[in-house]
């Protein structure tokens, strides 16, 4: 049974992929990943970045004894896909990314961090402040937010992914994305499937940014259909 990975979003954690891994697990072994510093797992001496996240999927293949896998990654996790696509082709069958934001400059970081004010969660969203505090447990969840927030900044003044690194990337891709998805913009999703060498392109009808918010039994589906392809 082919293996497939399962990447979360930003200040996320892999338990909210579990519904979707449900729907996968009778095609694919299905190994959900959870991110350094994130869903409780330890803290890193070093920032956020891209390149981390994709050596820690790199680490857990090595230690799972994975020499190659499909990947389907929410969020910034299709980000991180994308990203060892493009520099370890030959760990990726296929990729699959949902609402992965591509195109980032400092405004859209300097909008992006805004979003990830610990005080202003705990006041407008307390909530919200309480899932993220008992997603990242025992770690702090306001430090998860200031990491990701300093990665953002990062993002915006040098993307890890440029359309030249696009266009060298030929492992089969589809790109989703929600037509209601308030952070990331159908444009810059088109563009980035235009230059991809070898990627299909699917908008989800009446679907928001958050996973929790989705069809999963749509995604999951079309996700199938497009990994059992030839």
């Amino acid at each position: 049974m082919e293996s497939l990975l399962l990447l979360h979003g930003a200040v996320g954690s892999g338990a909210q992929l579990q519904p979707l891994a449900s729907r996968l697990a009778t095609l694919y072994d299905v190994h959900i990943i959870t991110f350094s510093g994130h869903g409780g797992s330890p803290m890193p001496h070093s920032a956020f970045s891209i390149q981390m996240f994709a050596a820690d999927v790199l680490n857990y293949m090595s230690k799972a004894g994975i020499e190659k896998a499909c990947i389907f990654g929410y969020s910034m996790g299709g980000y991180v896909g994308m990203y060892m696509a493009r520099h370890y082709a030959d760990k990726v069958s296929k990729i699959v990314t949902l609402a992965t934001k591509f195109y980032w400059d400092a405004a859209i970081a300097a909008k992006e961090v805004q979003m990830l004010d610990p005080a202003k969660i705990e006041t407008k969203l307390p909530s919200f402040a309480e899932t993220l505090e008992k997603r990242h447990a025992p770690e702090d969840w306001k430090d998860v937010l200031k990491r990701t927030a300093l990665m953002m900044t990062d993002l915006g003044s040098d993307n890890a992914l440029k359309t030249t690194d696009h266009a060298a990337i030929h492992v089969p891709s589809l790109l989703m994305l929600g037509d209601r998805d308030k952070m990331v913009s159908i444009e810059e999703t088109l563009a980035v499937y235009r230059a991809l060498p070898s990627a299909q392109l699917c908008i989800l009808p009446g679907t928001p940014h958050p996973i929790e918010q989705m069809d999963i039994e749509l995604v999951s589906s079309l996700g199938i259909r497009f990994l059992t392809s030839h």
